[in-house]
């Protein structure tokens, strides 16, 4: 049984940083892609980052040199870190994983698995 469980969101003014962290257990991490996506109430769900086995990465242009994805494998744990945060950055985020390799990595329809979301709030 797979779980994506979120964690590290909140409250923050604008400049501030925040990371998120994604556990992921009941999964096989050695060929898999795992991304974050966010979503506000209205509005498409949108791919921030992510990040495929061999550690390439992608980012929407948006959160490009603020945002930075990382991942423990050792401790399959996959990372979020936000800094210069936005008022527009405000949002559900979610965990997002799949096994590789993924046609198009930036749409959240490739992704199989999904977190419950942790909310970031930039004011």
């Amino acid at each position: 049984h797979v779980q994506l469980v979120e964690s590290g969101g909140g409250s923050v003014q604008a400049g501030g940083s925040l990371r998120l962290s994604c556990a992921a257990s009941g999964y096989t991490t050695s060929s898999d892609c795992m991304g974050w996506f966010r979503q506000v109430e209205g509005k498409d769900r949108e791919a921030v980052a992510t990040l495929d086995y061999r550690g390439r990465t992608a980012y929407q242009d948006s959160v490009k040199g603020r945002f930075t994805i990382t991942k423990d494998n050792a401790k399959n744990i996959l990372y979020l870190q936000m800094s210069n945060l936005r008022p527009e950055d405000t949002a559900m985020y979610r965990c997002a994983a799949n096994y590789c390799p993924l046609v198009a990595r930036m749409m959240a329809y490739e992704y199989n698995f999904w977190g419950s979301g942790t909310q970031v709030t930039v004011s």
